[in-house]
């Protein structure tokens, strides 16, 4: 089935579809107060990638590309044929941080990465356990963030001026740090997103983000693509 298919077609779903995770539910939620800003600022890219196996070398070839481009802060990388349920996912990006980790000297590295699936349970006994289950996007997905844009934000926010330059960030972008301590901001924003899901409710979030799922197992099986395994972990 997947020789017969439009990979022109399937990208276009794809971004599609994160577009949709991306409005409906980071931006419409607040769950980052600068998402909106940082798209219509075209600080974010996002690739579809064409692997169906885990496959380190497009990824890490990704990689390079954007840190030779200034110009961008936060990517996506989507993986629509990559059907890996949310803890190979996790050892996969796992895999290609140390990978990506090994190419710089020690303290260097370019990019922070952070892993999002489609598969999470709610969790709101803390804030940062609720993680996961906001970055349930439509496909397996990687989230990039140049490490020298986090630090921008954080000196500014260390020295008490404006966040000038955090329009350009994510939520998701402070959280994919892995740090016992996070800094201020992070868990600002992190309680914050508790706030608002324990006001929405869980449910009812599930409930959108089920739509986008929904919409992304139709469209993808029109195209040729059966549904993923992982759904039946859902």
């Amino acid at each position: 089935m997947r020789e017969r298919l439009d990979w022109q077609a399937l990208e276009r779903e794809a971004l599609r579809l994160h577009a949709r995770y991306t409005m409906e539910v980071v931006e419409t939620l607040g769950l980052c107060p600068w998402a909106a800003d940082a798209r219509s600022a075209g600080r974010v890219s996002t690739h579809v990638d064409r692997s169906a196996s885990p496959d380190l070398a497009p990824t890490l070839e990704h990689l390079r590309a954007l840190g030779a481009n200034n110009d961008i802060d936060v990517a996506f990388v989507v993986y629509p044929l990559l059907d890996l349920d949310r803890l190979a996912f996790a050892h996969f990006v796992a895999a290609i941080r140390e990978a990506d980790s090994a190419r710089y000297p020690v303290g260097e590295t370019v990019f922070a990465l952070a892993d999002f699936h489609p598969n999470a349970t709610a969790d709101v006994e803390t804030a940062e356990r609720l993680v996961p289950f906001l970055r349930r996007t439509p496909d397996p997905t990687i989230q990039i963030v140049r490490r020298a844009a986090l630090h921008a934000v954080r000196m500014s926010e260390d020295q008490g001026t404006s966040f000038v330059n955090v329009a350009e960030l994510g939520i998701e972008a402070w959280l994919s740090e892995q740090s016992a301590s996070p800094p201020p901001l992070a868990a600002r924003i992190a309680k914050n997103n508790l706030r608002t899901v324990t006001r929405m409710g869980t449910a009812a979030l599930s409930r959108r983000v089920e739509s986008i799922l929904e919409d992304r197992h139709a469209s993808y099986f029109e195209l040729g693509l059966p549904l993923p395994l992982w759904k039946a972990h859902t």
